[in-house]
């Protein structure tokens, strides 16, 4: 805060001691910098951050929504292959030979009547299972395997077609270790059931289409409690495929569309998968993201499960080039930031540095500016000696000649009454005059408050009066309103003093000055406030020192001290106005005091 600001503080002290310590500045760059450049660096790693997080967060979303399609999809062809064995199922039981030599219970007339037509199924509808079963649940004819008849069927498929009577379909691990689709049905007549018929289709070319449709590597794995190890090695062989059944202690994989599992897909991978989780593994250059469904029987109990292999191996690179294009150009803003903002302190350094010089400068200033204001007020009380000397000196001779007149009349007790009671009150004149000037002189604190300007222009123009030689018409024009300010009254009858004064010098014969206060807003800001001027009917300021009549020591009078008017501009400012001269059309010169409209201070 510069030293004009601290001014204008009520009851400030005008004083100022000449050996105050000025601090060194504080440095704003060395104050800013670190703290800024830290909450930057937090600002960018929470952004780089939270970039990568959503980015996971894209990525793990895209792998839960692959992951939903494939059920559905699973579902959706499940679906359809049942709908369309049922269909079958349905058109078998239609064919009057194929139903006969189910009626009689005839292998050879099954074998022979059904077998074109699941040929047919198998090649072109990829059908691999079709039972013929009779009211016991013992197997009459297996097309697929036509030398193996005579046990009894007890699948979940079969028992709960058999207690429901009615048709059932569900996934049910064969002998073999592979996964199939099985749908059983009544075989109704008119004596009633004359057995149960039972068609499937293994899923792995279900597997194999998911893949193709979705993009997705899947991988089968059934729980070893419901294969036994013969089984599933017995089926390798018929199927030529390769595996391991020590590769994982729980399960054992059964169908897969990669030609070689990962090796990092291990048993704490797949607990991990089972309990919900996702894991990304990278092996060869490849990075996999992997899920897990849960596969369940036609009994809702769980077989095992399918492993769900996304590739993201392109997207983790473009995720990565992301990511650190994303820190780079952070890093770089951050940068621009940063040095925007050095620059910036550093100017504002700069211009800190100045304020402290201007400080520094001011406070030398204002200390020469008390040691001008005592001059000044010196000087001017010296003027104000002779004329008070003027005004005293009529009092004190009527008391010299009263007196006189008394001790010549010390017989008359009335008249010597009388004469004393003259001298007394012109005593009493003298002693109010002397007070009322000692009163106008003190000029040492800055002290506002509520104050009438009315009571300030009159007591001012009396002083004035009483201290001027010569008479002088002074009019006076007050709002018919009192105005109340909070404002030094001493200040400001000192001020309009110096410049009755110099109106006083200006003006020459029978001429006369106007004092004026009016309400008038601030030209600049706006801001209501109050005018308080001096008119004379002197012959005006010459154009070429108008603007010099505020300049401290400047003077055109030999007498002058040339400080009169800048106290009164002095005194302007403290109170947050200011000063303004100029001459007027009609002659003479006016000197007005701008005055803020502020508060009165509660009572």
């Amino acid at each position: 805060m510069s030293m004009l600001a601290r001014a204008v503080r009520c009851r400030h002290t005008l004083h100022v001691k000449s050996n105050v310590t000025i601090s060194s500045p504080r440095r704003v760059k060395a104050s800013f910098m670190w703290p800024f450049a830290l909450v930057l660096t937090f600002i960018l790693a929470a952004f780089v951050t939270t970039a990568y997080f959503l980015q996971v967060r894209v990525r793990d979303r895209a792998l839960i929504d692959r992951v939903a399609a494939v059920a559905k999809l699973m579902d959706q062809k499940l679906e359809k292959d049942t709908n369309m064995i049922r269909a079958v199922l349905h058109t078998m039981q239609g064919i009057p030979a194929i139903a006969q030599a189910f009626a009689d219970q005839d292998r050879s007339a099954l074998l022979r009547e059904a077998g074109p037509l699941f040929e047919t199924l198998r090649s072109e509808h990829r059908i691999t299972h079709l039972y013929f079963n009779n009211q016991a649940m013992r197997n009459l004819v297996r097309l697929h395997s036509p030398e193996e008849y005579g046990d009894e069927i007890l699948r979940a498929t079969t028992v709960q077609a058999r207690s429901q009577n009615k048709t059932i379909h569900g996934l049910e691990l064969g002998a073999l270790g592979t996964l199939t689709l099985r749908v059983v049905t009544p075989w109704r007549s008119a004596p009633g059931v004359l057995g149960y018929v039972e068609m499937g289709e293994e899923i792995g070319h279900l597997i194999e289409e998911i893949h193709a449709s979705l993009s997705v590597d899947l991988l089968v794995l059934m729980d070893k409690q419901r294969l036994p190890a013969p089984q599933w090695e017995q089926g390798l062989a018929m199927l030529k495929r390769q595996g391991s059944w020590d590769r994982f202690a729980r399960e054992v994989m059964v169908a897969q569309t990669m030609a070689e599992i990962p090796v990092a897909v291990t048993d704490s991978i797949l607990a991990a998968l089972r309990v919900g989780g996702t894991r990304i593994l990278s092996e060869d250059g490849q990075t996999l993201h992997l899920a897990m469904l849960p596969l369940t029987d036609a009994n809702g109990q769980r077989l095992g499960d399918m492993v769900v292999m996304r590739d993201i191996s392109g997207l983790q690179r473009t995720f990565q080039r992301s990511i650190a294009t994303v820190t780079a150009l952070s890093l770089l803003v951050g940068a621009f930031v940063l040095g925007l903002f050095y620059f910036a302190l550093d100017r504002v350094e700069r211009d800190y540095q100045r304020q402290h010089d201007l400080e520094h400068q001011l406070l030398r200033l204002d200390t020469e500016h008390a040691r001008i204001l005592q001059i000044e007020k010196l000087s001017a009380l010296g003027t104000m000696v002779g004329e008070i000397a003027h005004q005293l000196n009529n009092p004190l001779v009527g008391v010299v000649n009263l007196a006189q007149l008394a001790q010549r009349e010390p017989d008359n007790p009335v008249r010597t009454t009388e004469l004393l009671a003259e001298i007394r009150q012109a005593g009493q004149d003298c002693h109010a005059f002397i007070a009322s000037m000692l009163r106008f002189a003190k000029v040492s604190k800055f002290d506002c408050h509520s104050t009438d300007m009315a009571q300030v222009v009159s007591e001012t123009v009396l002083m004035f009066r009483q201290t001027l030689r010569r008479q002088i018409q002074v009019e006076v024009q007050l709002p018919g309103e009192p105005v109340i300010l909070m404002a030094d009254p001493i200040l400001l009858r000192h001020a309009l003093f110096n410049l009755l004064v110099n109106a006083a010098q200006a003006t020459e014969g029978e001429g006369r000055i106007v004092i004026g206060l009016k309400a008038q807003l601030h030209p600049e800001t706006g801001v209501p406030g109050w005018m308080l001027s001096v008119r004379d009917h002197g012959k005006g300021i010459a154009p070429e020192i108008i603007d010099k009549v505020f300049t401290p020591f400047f003077t055109t009078r030999r007498e002058g001290t040339g400080l009169g008017l800048p106290v009164v501009q002095h005194v302007a400012l403290l109170h947050q106005g200011f000063v303004s001269v100029k001459n007027l059309p009609e002659g003479g010169t006016q000197f007005a005091v701008w005055l803020p409209q502020t508060e009165p201070a509660p009572v």
